[in-house]
């Protein structure tokens, strides 16, 4: 039996966090396309967003996946349908998993929803959590992205910035105890946010929720057979993440029992990017805690 094809699509470098929770969970070959030379996408048009998706989703089903995921909130937010449209394979957005998971741990029925500008002005989560049951107040925090791409995700004055947004959030949340991290930068800083918000409040991680939303749909694809090596060629290769060599899990060691993927796990994983290969590789890195290999430059035009 042959392993599920992941596509995973952003539009930079913050929908690895999706990837590397699918990878936890998930056995499978996995490929990630980061449209790195157009963003961001927050500041184009609806209308721009659905055509730069689309161009990706295409990209990604000419490598014959089986599933794609929109690991980007603003591809998500504003062009979904249009996405599933044009597919040909079941898609999953990060929005809706996120939506559904606070509204199976709030209690009180309102949650903090805390973004980029593009994604609260869309108002995408506050729509799904109404849908949900669920009252939002949504806060735009700009400046988490670069502190995180900066690295800066322990730093003091990510944690300062991060005491001032969430102060203004809870201002107008109030009785709010939920979290939600809508951007797939803040799985990086969850660990800051988590001192930071109120002790009794939880957080819901959309990457965490969207991996898990995909895992149960991997389970409803049709089976298929494992085509011969000679066949797959190296795309198909079964092998450990990149990220991965050098550092692998045992047994007895703790990343074994907490689900990261070993050497001897049937993960594969391929990086296709707009842009610079050696900066992505570089941030990827970062994301993913590991080096990162087998990235590829590809120009899908204007």
């Amino acid at each position: 039996m042959t392993l599920p094809r992941i596509g995973v699509f952003d539009s930079g470098v913050g929908g690895l966090t999706v990837l590397k929770a699918l990878a936890e969970r998930l056995p499978a070959h996995y490929l990630y396309f980061g449209d790195t030379a157009r963003l961001p996408y927050g500041t184009k048009s609806a209308e721009t967003v659905a055509r730069y998706a689309i161009g990706a989703t295409r990209f990604l089903e000419s490598k014959n996946v089986d599933l794609l995921v929109i690991a980007c909130n603003t591809a998500s937010a504003l062009a979904l349908p249009q996405i599933k449209q044009a597919a040909s394979v079941p898609v999953v957005g990060v929005v809706e998993p996120g939506a559904a998971r606070t509204s199976q741990v709030s209690k009180t029925r309102r949650a903090v929803v805390i973004a980029t500008e593009a994604t609260v002005s869309s108002h995408a989560y506050r729509d799904a959590l109404q849908r949900h049951g669920v009252e939002a107040v949504e806060k735009a925090c700009p400046l988490f992205v670069p502190l995180v791409e900066e690295g800066w995700t322990e730093h003091p004055v990510t944690e300062q910035v991060a005491r001032i947004y969430l102060d203004e959030a809870l201002a107008g949340g109030d009785g709010a105890d939920v979290l939600v991290l809508a951007c797939t930068h803040y799985p990086l800083i969850a660990p800051l946010l988590r001192r930071t918000a109120p002790e009794q409040m939880a957080i819901v991680d959309s990457a965490e929720s969207t991996a898990g939303v995909v895992k149960k749909m991997v389970e409803t694809l049709p089976h298929k057979e494992e085509a011969p090596a000679f066949v797959r060629g190296d795309e198909a290769k079964v092998e450990a993440p990149a990220f991965m060599r050098g550092n692998e899990a045992t047994p007895s060691d703790p990343r074994f029992s907490a689900g990261l993927p070993s050497k001897s796990d049937h993960r594969s994983f391929q990086f296709f990017v707009t842009d610079s290969v050696e900066k992505f590789k570089k941030l990827a890195t970062r994301f993913l805690g590991r080096q990162v290999d087998r990235v590829e430059h590809v120009d899908l035009g204007g």
